[in-house]
């Protein structure tokens, strides 16, 4: 069973900031061999939040919403992330459904992004995101641009 928290920056524990860190830390530059800075000052500011699902005490899902201060900028989902532990059991379906709960409840009327894997092109396409670049190279891994508009369930 997975226990799942929505939390403001400002909500977050020493514990938990260090354990989506480690998380992160863990696929996107070890697992990936993609070494590039990953604390980018994002994590503590504005009113960006993040979505961490536990199991068993232990950070297995999560993904960080960043809201810009630009009321005309989309929300951006990022650092979608599954624990390798985790793989195979569809949480990344789940870990989605409660961002987009999240952005729906704090942001109703915001379009989303998000820079997509691009051979994770149709798993986000299920949740209404639709290409809105070209294929592009982010730290040697080929992304996407995908866009959702606001207000669609």
């Amino acid at each position: 069973m997975i226990q799942w928290q929505d939390l403001h920056h400002s909500e977050l524990t020493v514990s938990s900031l260090y354990a989506l860190l480690q998380l992160r830390c863990e696929v996107f530059v070890v697992e990936q061999t993609c070494p590039y800075q990953d604390i980018d000052g994002d994590d503590l500011a504005g009113e960006n939040r993040h979505i961490l699902g536990w199991k068993d005490n232990e950070l297995v899902a999560y993904a960080r919403i960043l809201k810009s201060e630009d009321d005309f900028e989309p929300v951006v989902i990022g650092r979608v992330i599954i624990s390798s532990k985790a793989r195979g059991e569809k949480l990344g379906y789940a870990l989605m459904e409660q961002t987009l709960a999240s952005c729906v409840k704090q942001w109703p009327d915001k379009a989303l992004y998000l820079g997509a894997q691009a051979h994770l092109q149709g798993f986000y396409a299920h949740f209404g995101f639709s290409p809105v670049t070209n294929v592009y190279d982010e730290d040697g891994i080929a992304h996407i641009g995908m866009a959702r508009e606001a207000k669609q369930a």
